[in-house]
């Protein structure tokens, strides 16, 4: 196979990053990294797929039954082989050998604080790592891999900027075009098995569906692609060079767009972008939009590849919106952080805005030097921020994700410190984000907070200790209250142990003196005993009381067709002298005690008022 393959690949024996000739082992080599990263996720998948549930508890197999071994083998297996695909070829043997196993180290350290920072509740799912360890992870291998290569390449601590920059952009654009071509590789495979399918033939459709066949398959394909747009570096470098050109003049466009959304913030004011929950994250991504077109104009800088006047005046100009837009965001940090505390979202903000702020002091010295430059020379400080602010990336993400600066500690210390100061009340407090959301360093605080001295703190901490579903109580803590009714008509009194206390679940909690429900008595099955009919928020609620006594919510009254009725009108609908109940047009079905519900589809002109949507 290896045979067949390199003869159909004429330029499999050119030359590496270093100008040698290509070694004719270097398509085996790469298969033989896809094969071992293949067998080692295969292995890893079944491991976390051969789950027994033993009372509450959840059994796997070895090693997904060890979280701290199981998560960094997942890291591992993942980033390393495609590190070494990369660097195969390319970096000298001993870099290679010693970046790998860095990395792994520093993978396996990663994987283990995950792990370790958790409680038992987010530990009960494979891989056990969350979303932001895994993307920024992949991020700072990238980085950090295109800091080394050229290093290595031109046999210095800090390599010239066009090497950066040339092996960055290549490899950006050749692992598209592999993740693309596994991709299309994967949509053919589906159609062959389609098609044999259809024949009578089920065998490819079959294998699809193993993962003993999947996932080593993909790993062996994914350094085939790696391979072939290696081998033709000029077809890499010359897609580059088109993807560089188009984007180049979208930096037009954008600058445009982000100087427009500058002038326009004095005559608008700022709320409407405060309102928006997200205005960090959005003038963040405006910001990193502008540095990538800027770099796909700046390029190497080299003077064969200098832009047009009118994209270097657009260079300039980005560089220093940058500025304001990253002044928007810490302003806009420093107002939510303010109102409401550290979030583990805010600190990732925070350190992002950070490395927004480098980016944005380094460009605006570059685009502050003299106009009238027209050589190579006339954004050279870019040059220097880009390396600095690249290093300066992975040493926050390292950070972030190791105990040096845990989000999830820090949140946790300082959301305790406001409440401890009275910066937040103990009712808007919450507990279920020490309990549920912030690993071991919250069950620690409400541990803490449990002994408080402040009683209603220490009942409310040892509430959320005890609560084991999320979503299970809205409001923890609360004592039972007894709910406050409007009874229509005026004079009729409910039946005592309908008001009686209700916890927090019940929907009658929130009937309170402030917002207080609408309650109607009124008789809709024809059985001598009355039902109440409740709303508060445009919902009509229907109770019954059970054979043993207890007081059920069957279900909610909805339009039919959507009318006013169903939205804002329902304390109306409840105060009408017309309301009455109404047979079900058609029968329900009832079969060995089991009863099934008539849902038609019905015209729009029929009767807006329908029997309960659910009963429970």
């Amino acid at each position: 196979m290896t045979e067949s393959i390199q003869t159909a690949m004429p330029e499999a024996t050119g030359r590496d990053s270093l100008g040698r000739a290509a070694s004719p082992l270097l398509f085996p080599i790469r298969l033989g990294i896809g094969a071992v990263q293949g067998l080692a996720l295969w292995w890893l998948y079944q491991a976390a797929d051969m789950s027994l549930i033993s009372g509450r508890d959840i059994v796997r197999g070895w090693p997904a039954s060890e979280p701290t071994l199981f998560a960094p083998l997942v890291l591992i297996f993942l980033f390393v082989p495609v590190l070494l695909l990369a660097g195969v070829g390319r970096m000298r043997w001993r870099t290679l050998t010693i970046w790998a196993i860095v990395a792994a180290v520093v993978l396996a350290l990663l994987g283990w604080h995950e792990v370790a920072r958790q409680s038992a509740e987010t530990l009960r799912y494979p891989p056990f790592f969350t979303a932001p360890l895994f993307l920024f992870g992949a991020a700072a291998l990238f980085i950090g891999h295109h800091l080394i290569l050229p290093a290595d390449t031109e046999r210095r601590w800090i390599a010239t900027f066009p090497g950066y920059f040339d092996t960055a952009w290549k490899a950006g654009v050749q692992l598209g075009l592999s993740i693309g071509f596994t991709g299309a590789f994967w949509l053919l495979l589906l159609l062959g098995s389609e098609l044999f399918k259809i024949i009578g033939l089920p065998f490819l459709s079959n294998l699809i569906g193993e993962e003993w066949f999947t996932i080593p398959l993909t790993c062996l394909v994914f350094p085939v692609a790696v391979h072939l747009t290696d081998v033709r570096d000029g077809l890499i470098r010359g897609v580059r060079t088109v993807v560089l050109m188009l984007l180049s003049w979208l930096l037009l466009v954008m600058t445009v767009l982000v100087a427009g959304f500058l002038v326009a913030l004095p005559f608008t004011g700022l709320d409407g972008l405060w309102d928006t929950g997200s205005a960090t994250a959005l003038v963040l991504s405006a910001a990193a939009a502008l540095i990538i077109l800027i770099n796909t104009a700046y390029q190497d800088g080299r003077p064969d590849n200098l832009p047009p006047a009118v994209l270097r005046m657009a260079v300039r100009v980005a560089a220093v919106l940058i500025t304001p837009l990253v002044i928007l965001a810490f302003w806009g940090l420093a107002l939510r952080i303010g109102q409401h505390g550290l979030t583990p979202d805010r600190i990732i903000a925070l350190a992002c805005a950070v490395v927004g702020l480098s980016y944005a002091f380094g460009y605006g010295v570059a685009a502050l030097r003299p106009f009238w430059r027209r050589d190579a020379a006339w954004m050279t400080p870019l040059e220097r921020t880009n390396v600095w602010t690249a290093i300066l990336a992975v040493a926050l993400i390292l950070a972030l994700f190791s105990p040096l600066a845990d989000p999830t500690r820090l949140s946790v210390n300082d959301q305790v410190a406001r409440l401890e100061r009275g910066a937040v009340t103990v009712e808007a407090f919450d507990f279920r984000f020490l309990r549920f959301e912030s690993g071991k360093a919250g069950l620690a605080a409400l541990d803490r907070l449990s002994g408080s001295t402040d009683v209603d703190v220490a009942r409310r901490a040892k509430n959320a200790a005890a609560t084991t579903d999320r979503y299970d109580d809205a409001l923890t803590g609360e004592p039972k209250r007894t709910p406050v009714f409007e009874v229509w008509p005026a004079g009729t009194t409910l039946p005592p142990d309908f008001i009686s206390g209700v916890g927090t679940r019940d929907d009658r909690y929130h009937c309170t003196v402030e917002t207080p429900c609408l309650a109607r008595l009124i008789d809709l099955n024809s059985d001598g005993a009355t039902e109440v009919l409740t709303t508060s928020t445009g919902l009509i609620t229907l109770w019954h009381r059970q054979a043993n006594g207890q007081w059920s919510d069957l279900g909610h009254y909805v339009s039919r067709c959507g009318s006013r009725r169903a939205d804002g009108a329902s304390r109306d609908i409840l105060k009408s002298d017309q309301l009455s109940g109404v047979a079900p047009e058609w029968a329900d079905l009832q079969i060995d005690g089991e009863r099934l519900e008539a849902r038609p589809s019905l015209s729009c002109l029929e009767a807006s008022v329908q029997p309960p949507a659910t009963a429970r």
